[in-house]
């Protein structure tokens, strides 16, 4: 497995040997292809905001590669997430642990009703205003919203915006690779696949993501080896 490389459209790439981790057995190989692009930013996400055991939060597109991997992780820390999603996600949303909520008119108002209570933090996967005005009208700390989508939303407003290529985001990121190889490899991290493509029909794949049909992230495989490590995900990470 190799995290964070260029160059994923090719059967073969050179990389820095501190690049690379062993593939656990357990984990398949589509899944290892896209568990570190995703989960890192969810793991940043979480991070960012503080979130701790036994608090709850919101979470903008659930059922997307990034949702899924926060809905998992805070899990496994006692966090309770009230995730919005089409309703036709709504299964996979519990599945990993979160309690869904449908997204639209009305959003903050069934919010509140799902939580119960107060929102400690609120963390933003897909970049719509509705996402971000939900999450100013119900977490008061600015310092404890948290968008990968809106960047232009959060300089106005001052809320934290993350993106992998930012130096602290990078080195945040890098250092908890092996963490989450490890709770894969144990089982206690899934990564759904909507598709797997061979690499020759890498357009084909674009397109369909292009489309908006993808839920969770599509791998590429190739031939004669059964798979490549490249990968791309719907969300904006």
């Amino acid at each position: 497995m190799a995290f964070r490389v260029s160059g994923g459209y090719a059967t073969e790439i050179t990389i820095p040997a501190e690049k690379a981790f062993a593939k656990p057995a357990a984990l398949a190989h589509a899944a290892a292809a896209n568990l570190l692009l995703a989960g890192t930013t969810a793991t940043e996400m979480l991070a960012v905001t503080h979130a701790a055991a036994g608090e709850t939060i919101l979470l903008h597109g659930a059922s997307g590669a990034v949702g899924v991997s926060v809905l998992q992780q805070a899990a496994h820390r006692g966090i309770h997430v009230i995730g919005t999603a089409s309703e036709s996600r709504f299964d996979e949303v519990r599945r990993f642990g979160g309690t869904p909520i449908m997204y639209g008119e009305g959003l903050a108002d069934r919010a509140r009703d799902a939580a119960g209570g107060e929102f400690a933090a609120a963390l933003d996967a897909v970049g719509t205003d509705e996402a971000i005005d939900v999450s100013l009208e119900l977490v008061a700390d600015r310092e404890r919203i948290v968008t990968i989508a809106a960047a232009g939303r959060a300089r106005a407003e001052g809320l934290r915006w993350i993106v992998g290529s930012a130096p602290d985001s990078s080195g945040f990121r890098d250092s908890i690779r092996g963490e989450l190889v490890d709770l894969a490899g144990r089982g206690m991290l899934e990564v759904p696949v909507s598709r797997t493509y061979p690499l020759s029909r890498a357009l084909e794949a674009t397109r369909f993501l292009a489309e908006g049909h993808a839920a969770n992230p599509i791998a590429f495989r190739r031939r004669p080896a059964p798979w490549c490590l490249c990968t791309i995900v719907r969300a904006c990470v």
